[in-house]
């Protein structure tokens, strides 16, 4: 419930034993039958399974492989340098996992 003067979240309080709603602008609500509560509910989640191996998400290109000579590798790009000039290209292939980078 917010306050009807300043729209701040009204507190519930416990004066001269009895339950009140107040706000820190000094508005107070005696009736508290207006207070709605709020219940929030866990619903249990399933057992994520974890993958052990280590699995390639990215885009594969015919690029030979200075090490191991296999012409198929994965690709991304990054920015390395000063933002008006190019990406970073880097490598790895596929079959030996040799990371190598393209600057072209």
């Amino acid at each position: 419930m917010f306050c009807p003067k300043c729209g701040s979240i009204l507190m519930p309080k416990i004066k001269n034993k009895k339950k009140i709603i107040e706000c820190s602008c000094g508005y107070k609500e005696k009736d508290i039958s207006k207070i709605k509560t709020l219940k929030e509910v866990v619903v249990p989640q399933k057992d994520i399974e974890v993958i052990e191996e280590e699995v390639e998400i990215y885009p594969e290109t015919n690029e030979e492989c200075p090490k191991c000579g296999n012409d198929v590798a994965y690709f991304w790009t990054v920015q390395t340098r000063a933002g008006d000039e190019s990406e970073t290209k880097f490598l790895k292939c596929k079959k030996c996992k040799h990371t190598w980078r393209d600057y072209s």
